[in-house]
């Protein structure tokens, strides 16, 4: 098992809150909440399924500034 914690910007939009992780954002790691909590969930959804595709295809999750891998389970913790 590999965890991989990415530290995503959150900032507002409109009426609403966009949620991306910048060196992913050209494949999609962008998203859009009503609120903060909404585009972090949103945002999680998003990078959980790019994680998957990329997996399944045998490419690796670019390493980058902004991303945490760990072998074995993680828990993040934001406040």
């Amino acid at each position: 098992m590999t965890s991989y914690v990415f530290q995503v910007s959150l900032e507002p939009d409109g009426d609403g809150w966009r949620a991306f992780y910048a060196p992913l954002e050209h494949i999609g790691a962008s998203t859009w909440g009503n609120t903060q909590e909404e585009a972090i969930k949103h945002i999680h959804e998003v990078l959980s399924l790019i994680v998957d595709e990329l997996l399944e295809e045998g490419k690796d999750i670019p390493a980058v500034e902004g991303l945490a891998v760990t072998s074995g389970a993680a828990v993040a913790i934001t406040r």
